[in-house]
């Protein structure tokens, strides 16, 4: 498809015509003296001008090769994709003027792609010449290099390891979920849970250095680096390595009874070393359940002075609460520090349900603005228990309160049946993992329901299968998730209708 024309500007007054030189035609008069038939015959401006170029794609990741070598995405008949063919062919279009460029339409599957190209040149006695023509590109497989070392088993330049010495995995659950939030899982080729963790494989070790330096800004961690030589070239004195960065996150979850050193007690504002930690995020929230006096502490603070939890999420028994009496206006002593304004402090009597008959038990709680008499609530019994910790075995028995209360008990099953949300999850490789504790899992979405701080950090979709209901609180009391808090979860029926997901997912 070959077409030829002069351009010549538009003539105010008429002229007479002329014949052609070679053929005789009448014809307007130009510089060549000749009509485009027969300057056709003498002169092709396309000449030299590839009418069939190789294109290489990768069917892998769907991108093509921009010379030398640069891997781009681009959609069929786009910018990117125009701009890609024009300098497959620029370095021969030096001596004439490219006037427009176009695709022309072709089948989707047949691995041509049609360009229709128009140029202009100078040719005899200063005769403009236009013409239009097609060059044909043709698709050629071709595996980029990312994809070729999925392919060969040795894809990954750095590997990021996050570990947490826990029996309890909610700080994994909420990592998890900032995570998503953030979509820095896009750029991982492979995501592997281990039996302490989650290893995140990347192709770059910029990706991996990204991930490292958000998980220090989200969660209380310290991070180790190693390399590892894989080849080296003499010649251009060029190195490949493997990175590894290690990341560690404190041993404390969400609702673990801790014993802080006296040391790190009275630089928090002589607070009381048996503490509660209410909330995990990029400190360590404690909160002191006899005199409400709460504390932040860092990463680097907890590695200068460690603890660990006391008793573990299994070890925690029920209580009925038997009497309460809400202390108010309580005065804290000199160089004390913040007290929480969100709890109520109270002093209780509770009673074992396991041992109705037996012993109750005298204690303080932060817990005073959600307890009554008659509530179950959770909580950790100290005397019956036989703890070996370096602090606590150093206190003073009369300092030890009886029980720690941490949570209100609420109907579980009720409330897993009246939850009309859902979190999503990341994609990895569980090979030779035991499945998730559903009971862990389960605790994780009771303390987004009581922990308003807690999940306006994440992103919690509304859940269509469930019937919406406009309350905050079930009828027992238990804390629910508002609509206002709850996203749309996009659906291809959304995008396309039903016939069009039917289509994307044939």
């Amino acid at each position: 498809m070959t077409r030829m024309e002069y351009v010549q500007a538009p003539a105010t007054i008429s002229q007479a015509n002329i014949l052609c030189c070679t053929c005789g035609v009448p014809i307007p008069p130009n510089p060549a003296n000749m009509c485009v038939a027969c300057l056709r015959t003498q002169v092709d401006i396309s000449e030299g001008i590839p009418k069939q170029v190789t294109v290489n794609f990768c069917k892998q990741c769907e991108r093509y090769l921009q010379p030398p070598a640069t891997w781009m995405s681009c959609a069929l008949e786009s910018r990117e994709l125009l701009s890609l063919c024009l300098k497959k062919i620029k370095s021969s279009m030096t001596k004439v003027r490219l006037i427009d460029a176009g695709f022309l339409w072709t089948e989707p599957h047949s691995k041509r792609i049609k360009m229709k190209v128009t140029i202009q040149k100078e040719v005899m006695n200063g005769a403009i010449l236009q013409q239009v023509f097609v060059v044909e590109f043709v698709i050629q497989y071709q595996m980029c290099d990312d994809c070729h070392r999925v392919e060969a088993k040795d894809f990954w330049k750095a590997v990021v390891q996050v570990r947490q010495k826990t029996s309890h995995k909610k700080t994994f659950y909420y990592l998890e979920q900032l995570i998503l939030k953030h979509k820095l899982h896009q750029n991982a080729l492979n995501i592997k849970e281990m039996n302490d963790g989650i290893d995140f494989y990347y192709s770059t070790k910029q990706h991996a250095q990204k991930m490292t330096d958000f998980l220090q800004c989200t969660v209380p961690c310290r991070s180790k680096t190693s390399q590892r030589l894989i080849s080296h070239d003499i010649h251009s004195n060029t190195f490949n390595y493997k990175s590894t960065y290690s990341m560690e996150i404190v041993p404390v979850c969400k609702d673990n009874v801790i014993c802080l050193s006296p040391k790190l007690a009275q630089s928090l504002g002589n607070m009381g070393q048996v503490c509660v930690c209410v909330r995990v995020t990029s400190t360590i929230h404690l909160i002191d359940p006899n005199t409400l006096q709460i504390a932040e502490v860092d990463g680097g603070t907890f590695w200068r002075h460690p603890f660990s939890s006391l008793c573990s999420p299994r070890q925690l028994e029920e209580f009925i609460v038997m009497d309460i009496d809400v202390l108010r206006n309580q005065k804290l002593g000199a160089g004390a520090g913040i007290r929480s304004n969100k709890h109520l402090l109270a002093e209780l009597w509770v009673q074992k349900t396991s041992e109705m008959d037996g012993q109750q038990y005298h204690c303080r709680t932060y817990l005073g603005h959600l307890l009554n008499i008659g509530d179950l609530v959770q909580g950790f019994d100290f005397v019956n228990s036989n703890i070996n910790d370096e602090h606590l075995n150093k206190m003073k028995p009369h300092t030890i309160p009886d029980v720690v209360l941490i949570k209100k008990c609420y109907d579980r099953n009720r409330r897993s049946k009246r939850r009309n949300w859902k979190l999503h999850e990341m994609d990895r490789d569980r090979e030779g993992m035991a499945p998730n504790d559903e009971r862990q899992y389960e605790d994780f979405l009771e303390d987004l329901e009581e922990d308003e701080a807690l999940r306006k950090n994440i992103n919690i979709y509304r859940d269509a299968s469930k019937i919406a209901v406009e309350s905050d609180t079930d009828e027992e009391g238990a804390p629910r998730v508002s609509l206002a808090e709850m996203l749309e979860e996009l659906s291809l029926t959304d995008a396309t209708g039903e016939d069009g997901a039917e289509m994307m997912t044939e």
